[in-house]
């Protein structure tokens, strides 16, 4: 069973490419984010007609969330990360597929830093960090998959220097990942390649793809009972060097049935 999750960055500017990832390495499940479309404007019937179901949580131009599955059909669990009944944005979608629990999970970015869009960060990483832990009380097999905007260690990251004043990479951020870890979950792809130097994202701007300038803000993260079934975990990175390519890649884990 592959678990991917895929920062998309607009599903109707990258629909081709998104439906070309899908079909060339078949997903059991594939949580996206950055949808960008109202629930009404999201093209599930394109997917449909390569074999996938899907349940989407949208918001118009911003943020938006989705789960596609297999030949089957994701059973929503959750909509919208619990804790602040105030808080409009699209972000979290949770769905069963196949006896496993996923999330899909667009964290916010944070910047700029200091200011309500750091402190709306921090908020809601508490809030998905008491939420993760209803999720592992229940022992179910779950993966929270998503853009966690969030660059855990320093060799996640081309360049400690360049991103030093960034949101992604602030003490208050990195802590609020590492509690999030060490309440029971896996990092697949840190666990994988401990050594780091893997890259999800690289930015439009700079040269940033062409030079390999790149961090590491994808992240699956594994319960216990399925982290004992983790077989693989990588990078799509192929996808990222298409034409009119999201500027994140697909990452992936393999578990067994």
């Amino acid at each position: 069973m592959r678990i991917a999750s895929f920062n998309i960055n607009g599903i109707k500017a990258r629909l081709p490419r998104l439906k070309e990832w899908l079909e060339e390495t078949r997903p059991t499940v594939a949580c996206l984010q950055e949808i960008k479309t109202m629930d009404e404007g999201f093209p599930a019937e394109e997917f449909e007609s390569i074999g996938y179901k899907a349940i989407w949580h949208g918001q118009k131009s911003f943020n938006g969330v989705a789960i596609l599955a297999d030949g089957v059909e994701p059973v929503e669990t959750q909509r919208g990360l619990p804790g602040d009944p105030e808080d409009e944005q699209s972000r979290y979608l949770e769905a069963d597929v196949n006896g496993v629990r996923v999330a899909s999970i667009y964290l916010p970015n944070g910047n700029p830093q200091p200011g309500p869009k750091f402190d709306y960060k921090l908020a809601w990483m508490k809030r998905l960090r008491a939420h993760a832990a209803t999720l592992w009380a229940q022992e179910i097999p779950t993966a929270l998959a998503g853009d966690y905007n969030v660059i855990p260690e320093d060799k996640d990251v081309w360049s400690v220097r360049a991103m030093a004043s960034d949101a992604l990479m602030q003490p208050e951020s990195r802590d609020a990942y590492a509690r999030l870890l060490g309440d029971g979950w896996t990092d697949a792809l840190d666990t994988l390649n401990p050594r780091g130097g893997v890259w999800t994202y690289w930015d439009y701007q700079a040269g940033a793809w062409q030079r390999d300038h790149g961090f590491r803000i994808d992240h699956l993260l594994l319960s216990p009972e399925l982290a004992v079934r983790l077989q693989a975990a990588g990078v799509d990175k192929e996808h990222r060097g298409r034409e009119k390519a999201s500027d994140h890649a697909p990452v992936w884990v393999d578990v067994r049935d």
